[in-house]
This record gives C-alpha cells, structure tokens and sequence, in this order.
C-alpha cells in the first residue's frame, strides 16, 4: 500500500470530513456542566460477554462491570471528531484561570539543596551522563536530604522562566499539558538530617524548591513498616482535576493522567542521577495514597482545590516492595501522626465537570495484593551516542516545541536510538513499572534520512503482533523495516497532511522529522486488570513521551507531546475497530522555531550565571 504523494489529496482522501469548529466567546458561568445526551449504540462490542477473571461476589462483578462501563462511556465521549470537539467551556475564562503553584500555610517549610543556603553535607555530585543514569551505571548515594534535593529538583522542579513584556510565566522539567501542572509530589521518608528529627509527610513546592512539612509520625511506624531500613523513601504524585479542566474541560482527565506519567518517568530517571532506582507501587490504593498524602482531610482543604490520588513510587538503591501490610501499619500509623498546614485557593471560582468525577471514582485502585512480573524482553540495546551529555543539563533544558522548521532531517541512525529507548527493558524508566508493554506507536515519518516517508509501526510487545496485524486494514505491508527494532512499514508516502489533519489540524504534526500517535492494548488490558488500568495506559504513553523528550533533546531537536487529535479518524486511518486498541497521545520530534520576543531566566535566581 502506498499514500499518495500529494498532500492536498491525501487529506481529501483521508480526511474529508468539514474542518472543526471554533470557539465562542460566551460569558463564564460558575455552574456545573451537564453531560450532554449520549449515543444509544453499545458501548463496546461484547460487553455483557467480558470476562472477570477470578469471579468474586456477585455484587462486585456488578461493581466491576458498571464501572467498565463508565470508563467505556467516559473514553468515547471525550473523544475529538471532525464535526465537534470534546465538550468544554469554549473559551479561557482568565477570570478563574488557577494559580500555578499549590502551597500550605501554617507549617514548617525546608530550603533543599542545591539552593546555596543549603548545606552539602557531604554529599557531592559528580559529572554524570545522560546514558550512565538511563543504563543505571551509577553507585547509588546515601539517602540524605541533600541527595533528596538533587532528585526533585531534576525531576518536578523549575526549567526556566519565561517572559513577554509585562508576562511572566514558569517551566518544569516535567512537561504539562498547556503547562497547567496538576500533579503534585510528596515525600514520605524517615528522619533526615536537616529536615524534621521523625519521620514525616511533605510536600513538595517547586516555586521555591523547598518541601513544606505535612505530618510528624512516630519513628517506630517507620522502623516496623520497612524492618529498621532506613534507605528508602517514598513519593506519591496526586492530580488536581481543576487545573486541566479549566482549560480542556471534559478531556482533562486524559492529560491529568498524561502528565502523571510524564511525572513518574521524570521521578525515575532523576531517582537513576543518584544511583537510586523508583519503582511503581501496585499494592497502594487510591484511599491508602490519600490517607499518607493527608489530601483526604477536610480540614486541610477548607476551600482549597481537592486532590486526586496518583500513585506512590519507592525509591531506594535496590528494588524495595512494599506489601500489603506495610501499606496498613504506614496508613495507620500516620493517621496518628502530627499535621499541620493548610491547602491555598487556586481559583475563586470553578467549573463543575461531572463527568470528571465519575470517571475518576470508576477507576480508584484498590490496590493490588499480588501482579504479574513485567519479565525484560530482549529488546534492551545500549544507545550508540557520538558524544557524552551531561545528565542534569539535559533534563533541565527540556522544553516542548511550539513549532518546527519544516525542512530539517535527521539520520536513521538516530531515529533508530531514539526509538529503540522507548522499547522494554533494564534501562530507566522501564525498570519502574509492574506492568508489560501496552502501548505502541504509529509513526508517520516524514523526513529521516535513508528511511522513506510513510506509515510505520513500532511495536512495544511482540505478544500483541498478531493481534494489531488481525486489526489493521488487510492491505498494509508490514515491511521489515529495521534488522534491530521491530519496525514494519504499513504504507510509503507523505503523509504530512495527514498527520496534521489527524491531529487536530496542527502543522507542527506534519512539520518535524516524524509524528506519532501511541496505541493502547485497550480491551485486553482494561479486562485483565480492571477499570483503574484506564489510568496506568495513560501513564504509560506519558512515560514513553517523556523519553522521547529527553531523546529529542539528546540529539539536539525537540519535541512536543499533542493531547488534541481526531480520535476515531486516527482509527479508520489503521482500519481498527471497536476498542480493542485506541489512540492515547499524540507525539512529535524536529528542530523547533524559537520565539525571538521571548526572554528566557534561570528556574531559580541561584542558578543565574555569575557576572564574573
């Protein structure tokens, strides 16, 4: 099969549906939005006929089922279309728009290092490189609050300042959907010097790289829960709907889970700086993540923003697990504990979404007593880089493109490195995860040198080849189109327009050296470990875009994460149906168009070079 090599007539080939509205300008309202009347068809093919398995009580089968059903119903009606987006205000209410920076009052608050007021203490970071953190080839550093400060300061802390005339706004090193930022980090840990004397809750504020102090608890909950060990902390990432929601509306949920999984891939190649490893946490509920984090105390969040459990990470020089049982001797011991502080107001008034809400009680973990083993593949292949990059550097200069060039290439050589680090395996962040792949990419290719421009597939798990090839259209290829990845070519052609048209219409999709959209393994997943999966399949092409940023930035282009595409015509292009895979994000790498207007600062004054 071969696109046409026209631009204009692929899109109308493809894409011939009318171009997608454009937004009013109707006043705010501070009401809840209504879900607009649904369609009648099934919600999926099948779904009386799903398979539970381990059946339990009838009533939670029920449970289990109607939950499913919302996360179907949820996922299909925050889908983008040709004629109508995803319901939304229509328009940015400046008004409400959320303060970016979430803090608590009335409450001890930690300067953390490398702030020059901080000391040392010992601890020293040498010249690492970006591949001996991502291959884990460093010796793991003492736990210390210093060595702390070096990991969350590399992983959600401030990249830059941005300013316009009178405008002045903030960057991570974690992206963001419309650099909105809902996640929140909190570090559970015992006591360290320079912090509290007792193990403690804190959250962390990266407006100022400091941690603010939750919750005081009795050292011998920490030295029963973790048997004396004294190495290992914990740290949980939460989502503030709001933040999203008062931009995208109902699909906001989606980019929360997104920019999790963007979190937990930057926790984790951070964690590798200082030898340390992070590791998903399967056995923590949501109601579990709540209590420790204290983002379940009302009293806390009088009028402040709730907070939506994300999930916990141990971090330690080895692998640590934290059973069942830890998690209730850690749940009830900080209970008890001493807390302090109080959540600020982001917003002085709010948009409802419903929709919002069920689809995030429909997918609470409950926690998970015992999981398969995310076995390594032999995909692992060490990335073959021509030049040493400092590990820090790289990970604060990350920035998301606006636009590309339109003219630039890259090497296959290259493309090949970039793609094969978002394959399985040993290297960071793939060692954190429980779970095997579940996602894959759909590539379209559009200037790489010695690699013709068309249609690709890179699939992340060779158990799901057989099925992705049964669901795409008959007359693809399935070329080989690499000795070392498994790549295959579906189609050869410019599919600039296309990718463009897919993606709601963006150059920036059609203007790089490639774009692609990540498939999710969608039913078979959602059956095999439930309704809160939903989330991890997020999180997990999340995860694979923060690697691509980092990669992008490695090979001195950029990228830029695209949450906005026409859903079921990405679909009809691959000729799947039903949901037995669906496209989560889009993604795109090229040489980007600087704002010239744009004056860029360091992410803190410290870091500003000296005059001298």
């Amino acid at each position: 099969m071969a696109f046409s090599t026209t631009r204009a007539s692929l899109t109308s080939n493809m894409c011939s549906e009318p171009a997608p509205p454009t937004a009013d300008d109707r006043p705010a309202q501070s009401v809840p939005i209504a879900r607009r009347a649904t369609a009648t068809r099934p919600l999926y093919e099948g779904y009386d006929e799903i398979h539970v398995s381990r059946p339990t009580q009838l009533h939670e089968r029920e449970s289990r089922q109607a939950s499913l059903a919302t996360v179907y119903r949820y996922h299909d009606g925050t889908k983008h279309h040709f004629h109508a987006f995803a319901q939304s205000l229509g328009y940015l209410d400046w008004a409400s728009q959320p303060r970016p920076f979430r803090g608590f009052a009335d409450t001890s608050v930690f300067p953390l290092y490398p702030a020059p007021s901080v000391a040392a203490d010992g601890y020293t970071r040498g010249r690492t490189t970006f591949d001996q953190a991502c291959e884990r080839e460093l010796a793991a550093a003492p736990l210390s609050a210093p060595a702390l400060g070096d990991m969350l300061r590399h992983a959600l802390g401030l990249s830059a300042w941005k300013r316009f005339g009178s405008s002045q706004w903030s960057l991570r090193v974690n992206p963001s959907s419309g650099n909105l930022h809902p996640t929140e980090a909190y570090v559970i840990c015992g006591a360290l010097p320079g912090l509290v004397d007792q193990p403690a809750v804190y959250h962390y504020a990266a407006d100022r790289h400091a941690i603010e102090l939750r919750c005081v608890f009795d050292e011998g909950v920490w030295r029963e829960a973790f048997g004396g060990r004294q190495d290992r902390l914990l740290v949980a990432l939460t989502s503030i709907h709001w933040r999203e929601a008062w931009k995208y509306g109902e699909r906001a949920f989606r980019y929360c889970q997104h920019d999790l999984g963007h979190a937990i891939a930057a926790v984790s190649v951070a964690a590798a700086l200082i030898g340390w490893r992070a590791v998903l946490l399967p056995e923590w509920s949501r109601r579990a993540i709540a209590a420790v984090t204290g983002i379940d105390r009302e009293e806390d969040f009088m009028e402040a923003e709730r907070e939506e459990p994300g999930c916990i990470m141990a971090v330690a020089a080895e692998s640590a697990d934290c059973p069942q049982h830890t998690v209730r001797q850690l749940v009830d011991g900080i209970a008890c504990g001493r807390w302090s502080g109080h959540a600020n107001r982001l917003s002085e008034h709010h948009i409802e979404w419903s929709f919002i809400d069920e689809v995030a009680r429909a997918t609470e973990d409950p926690g998970r007593s015992r999981v398969p083993t995310a076995s390594v593949t032999d995909c692992d292949r060490r990335t073959r880089r021509t030049r040493e990059i400092d590990a820090r550097a790289l990970l604060r200069q990350r920035r998301s493109a606006l636009a590309f060039d339109g003219r630039s290439t890259i090497d296959r050589a290259t493309l090949v490195n970039m793609l094969s680090c978002v394959l399985p395996g040993a290297r960071t962040p793939w060692d954190s995860v429980w779970w095997t792949p579940r996602v894959h990419l759909a590539i379209f290719v559009h200037r790489v040198d010695q690699l013709p421009p068309g249609l690709y597939l890179l699939m992340r798990d060779s158990q799901a080849v057989d099925r992705l090839r049964a669901a795409c259209r008959p007359e693809f290829l399935w070329e080989v189109a690499d000795e070392e990845l498994p790549l295959r070519c579906l189609a050869r052609g410019d599919a600039r327009s296309l990718a463009a048209r897919l993606s709601c219409d963006q150059d920036i999709a059609a203007d790089g050296f490639f774009s692609l959209g990540m498939l999710a393994d969608f039913d078979a997943s959602l059956q095999t470990f439930g309704p809160s999966f939903y989330r991890h399949l997020f999180w997990e092409t999340g995860m694979v875009g923060q690697v691509l940023y980092l990669e992008a930035e490695a090979a001195g282009s950029r990228a830029t994460g695209i949450g906005c595409f026409y859903d079921d015509p990405v679909h009809d292009v691959l000729g799947l149906h039903g949901h037995a895979f669906q496209s989560l994000y889009h993604f795109t790498v090229g040489i980007p168009v600087d704002d010239a207007r744009l004056t860029t600062d360091p992410g803190y004054p410290w870091e500003a070079p000296s005059d001298g």
